[in-house]
């Protein structure tokens, strides 16, 4: 799976202004948010230190680089960013081999868009060995592009993975409908002049101008993301 695609132009989804949809993954579509911290746990404790539960609200959402860079100087751990990556990836990899559960609502939202034709991407600041074991569960056919974390000089929440969505998918940002589930993730899309639906997983998350928050994909579905285009939120 590539981070892009030939452009489709700027279609729109039977005449509505909504020209694309832009997916968060961990915590978005699968409940993996918890994944990672116990990923974090495991390692840093087989390195003979203790994480505080506090830390959570600052890792989760962010890009491996700065999650881990936070722990390594939080703990004093005696690891390399590079070595703390891999081992991180792995334990994550190893709990998504035995159980991968959906967020409630995404699949049937999936299918939905698919289903209408709407351009779909996947933007995550999960590495792209992450994405392409994840897509397996999620249907890489529900997604015309993908974008890794490892694959863009800044990932979120610098706005450069959404922009880089919207121009492969060849859509206006502020056009866009954005779901994402942290602050971060919320950052980088509104960044990029998206509009953007919040579902938060781990922290809350306030409404804002151009941000509907909503307790859970069950209440997302196509004529939702349609009416982002035409009210200010």
């Amino acid at each position: 799976m590539t981070s892009t695609v030939p452009s489709v132009g700027t279609r729109t989804a039977e005449g509505s202004a909504l020209q694309a949809v832009l997916l968060d993954m961990d915590g978005t579509l699968v409940d993996t948010e918890g994944f990672w911290w116990d990923a974090e746990v495991e390692v840093f404790g087989r390195l003979g230190h203790l994480l505080d539960d506090s830390w959570r609200d600052v890792v989760v959402g962010g890009p491996m680089t700065r999650s881990a860079g936070f722990l390594i100087e939080a703990t004093g751990a005696s690891i390399t960013l590079a070595e703390l990556t891999v081992l991180l990836n792995d334990g994550f990899e190893d709990r998504i081999a035995r159980t991968l559960p959906l967020m409630p609502g995404a699949a049937r939202l999936l299918a939905e868009l698919a289903a209408h034709g709407v351009p779909t991407a996947l933007v995550s600041a999960s590495h792209r060995r992450i994405i392409d074991r994840v897509l397996t569960s999620l249907g890489p056919q529900n997604f015309a592009l993908t974008v890794a974390g490892d694959e863009v000089e800044r990932t979120k929440p610098y706005p450069d993975p959404y922009l880089l969505a919207a121009a492969g998918l060849g859509a206006d940002p502020a056009r866009c409908a954005v779901i994402e589930d942290t602050a971060t993730g919320v950052a980088a899309a509104e960044a990029a002049g998206c509009h953007v639906v919040a579902v938060p997983s781990v922290a809350p998350i306030a409404p804002a101008f151009r941000r509907t928050v909503v307790p859970s994909l069950e209440q997302v579905d196509l004529s939702f993301l349609r009416g982002l285009m035409t009210e200010n939120r």
